[in-house]
């Protein structure tokens, strides 16, 4: 059997419209694959059921005033950034305690103890974002926990600061995921654009390359605005950049990026930009490969060469 096509990356983290799949290149046969469930005519999404919000504003209509949503579906409401096998998640609901927590088919239910703080967003009771990635810790894996904080502190339209997540983790002293958010805390950075981005610079790092700035500002060599860019050894004028598969579906965009990348370029930087296939397990020795020369050519080569260990397996 020929394995299927895998879908444009826009399209990976949350249901879909059939009409917005055919518009980027997703074949009829391709939607009637049985990967994908179909919760509502006309809709798809990744996995079996109805997506979590849909859950959860289902169950919301009979949801006492007492309880609130919180993990795994909290961070849906929130909009964080979750890896897709989050979305089979039961929905997580919770009460402060003595109250009991919810036993209905479907749900995971927490006792909390108090004070827990409820906000409201879309019309569904909620732990705020910075608690909800603080319970994550206990489901995610070390990584996911990074992707996720990152995410709160993205550089368009944070959440949250790294001095909030600080002090959320310390008084997470004691809980379930505490030292999961303690060992999480050093690898976070503020200004990250998109959780593959965090994916990409977490993927360096194991594999022993220089770290590199976050989303800077990058100038010309008269000081001047020049662009904005992914991860990014200004020293070096090298730049690593993620391009993910919805910059070419938006021509608009991708133009602006094409134009971006090439005044880099006449600047003298290296780019190199990265995709999802680059980022496989078979592929990530030839991209840190790729890397490492492109340092090594800025360095010179009177320069010794960069220590790294070899990518985890």
């Amino acid at each position: 059997m020929r394995p299927r096509r895998p879908l444009p990356d826009p399209l990976h983290e949350r249901p879909f419209s059939v009409a917005e799949a055919l518009s980027v290149g997703v074949t009829a046969k391709r939607l009637r694959g049985t990967d994908l469930a179909q919760p509502f005519r006309g809709a798809r999404a990744i996995g079996s059921g109805d997506d979590t919000l849909s859950r959860a504003r289902r169950y919301a209509v009979r949801m006492p005033g007492n309880q609130f949503f919180s993990h795994v579906t909290a961070a849906y409401i929130h909009g964080m950034r979750l890896p897709h096998h989050a979305s089979s998640e039961p929905l997580h609901v919770g009460v402060v305690w003595p109250r009991r927590s919810p036993r209905v088919a479907g749900v995971v239910g927490h006792e909390m103890r108090p004070p827990v703080a409820v906000v409201h967003v879309g019309g569904l009771r909620t732990v705020p974002p910075v608690v909800a990635w603080c319970q994550l810790a206990a489901v995610l894996t070390p990584e996911e926990v990074i992707v996720a904080g990152d995410g709160l502190i993205r550089r368009q339209d944070p959440v949250s600061d790294l001095e909030s997540l600080h002090h959320a983790v310390r008084r997470w002293t004691g809980a379930h995921g505490a030292p999961a958010l303690r060992a999480a805390l050093p690898h976070l950075r503020a200004g990250t654009d998109s959780a593959r981005e965090t994916m990409l610079r977490l993927l360096m790092s194991r594999a022993g390359l220089p770290e590199p700035q976050v989303n800077p500002p990058i100038l010309d060599s008269a000081g001047r605005f020049l662009a904005y860019g992914d991860l990014v050894y200004a020293e070096r004028r090298v730049l690593v950049e993620y391009d993910g598969e919805q910059h070419r579906l938006d021509a608009e965009q991708y133009q602006k990026d094409v134009d971006r990348l090439d005044r880099l370029m006449e600047e003298g930087w290296r780019v190199i930009r990265v995709n999802r296939a680059h980022m496989r397990r078979r592929a990530r020795a030839a991209l840190v490969l790729r890397i490492e020369r492109a340092l090594h050519d800025a360095d010179g080569r009177d320069r010794a060469p960069i220590a790294r260990m070899p990518p985890r397996r």
